[in-house]
C-alpha cells in the first residue's frame, strides 16, 4: 500500500521560508515522477513543482521559478520542497503525489497547510 505523508506546514509571515517535507512508502519510484501541488481556498488544484525520481530533473510553475526548491532524498524515500520569499498568495493546502507520467499522479498524500501572513 503506497503511502505518501507530508509534513512541515505552518504559520509563517510573508517573506519567511518553510520546508515541507513527504515520506513515501509502499513501494519503489524508480521512474516514477513526484510532485508537489498545492489547493488554496476556492481555487483549483494546482502544480507547484515535479523531480523525476531517478534523473532528478526539475520543473516549477512560473509563480514559484526563483523562490521554491524541489529535492528529494533517495534513500530515505523523502520529496522535498523548500519555500523563500513566501507571499500570501502561496497561501493553500501542498499536496505531494507521484506517477508514472508527469501529467497524471497515482499517488497523493492528504496535504499540509500553509498560510502566509502579510
Amino acid at each position: 500500500q503506497v503511502q505518501l505523508v507530508e509534513s512541515g506546514g505552518g504559520l509563517v509571515q510573508a517573506g519567511g521560508s518553510l520546508r515541507l517535507s513527504c515520506a513515501a512508502s509502499g513501494r519503489t519510484f524508480n521512474g516514477f515522477v513526484m510532485g508537489w501541488f498545492r489547493q488554496a481556498p476556492g481555487k483549483e488544484r494546482e502544480f507547484v513543482a515535479r523531480i523525476w525520481w531517478t534523473s532528478g530533473t526539475t520543473s516549477y510553475a512560473d509563480s514559484v521559478k526563483g523562490r521554491f526548491t524541489i529535492s528529494k532524498d533517495n534513500a530515505k524515500n523523502s520529496l522535498y520542497l523548500q519555500m523563500n520569499s513566501l507571499k500570501p498568495e502561496d497561501t493553500a493546502v501542498y499536496y505531494c503525489a507521484a506517477g508514472s507520467v508527469a501529467w497524471s499522479m497515482d499517488y497523493w498524500g492528504k496535504g499540509t497547510l500553509v498560510t502566509v501572513s502579510s
